[in-house]
């Protein structure tokens, strides 16, 4: 059963994380799109994927990054999968977390991507790269909200 948003409980902030959301034009103009979550150092985190051999550049990056190292950062995506795109599909999410990573300043590795939306076409990159500094300049601890309606499909 669907809640109204009068309705919903207050969502309190978590210490150690912030986040901010934007709109970043992935899909539709003037939709908050774009998440960006921040974690404290040394956060343990842990992950479940999809066992399909078949997985989006995502999930595979995302794997290998958690795999070798801690991350700090988590950049989701929201209006397109970035799933059946081969080769550039990675090339697209590694690049998203390389460009977190140097406005963050930290490693491409401790940053985790994830992406919902329509499978077999192209991330929209661009608008992806020109949201990330708002995002990060806007990172609070009291945006869950946003977040939560950022990540829906």
């Amino acid at each position: 059963m669907a809640l109204s948003s009068q309705q919903q409980p207050s969502l309190v902030a978590i210490d150690g994380i912030r986040l901010a959301t934007v709109c970043a034009g992935m899909k539709v103009a003037n939709r908050r799109d774009l998440v960006v979550m921040e974690l404290a150092p040394a956060t343990t985190c842990a992950a479940v994927f999809t066992q399909n051999d078949f997985c989006a550049a995502p999930v595979q990056l995302a794997k290998r990054h958690l795999a070798a190292s801690s991350p700090r950062y988590l950049v989701i995506n929201t209006g397109n999968a970035n799933a059946g795109m081969g080769e550039q599909g990675l090339a697209d999410a590694l690049q998203s977390c390389q460009a977190l990573a140097e406005l963050a300043g930290c490693q491409p590795t401790e940053v985790l991507p994830f992406s919902t939306g329509v499978i077999g076409e192209r991330l929209p990159i661009a608008k992806l790269l020109q949201g990330l500094p708002t995002a990060v300049n806007g990172l609070s601890s009291d945006g869950w909200e946003d977040a939560a309606v950022g990540i829906m499909t």
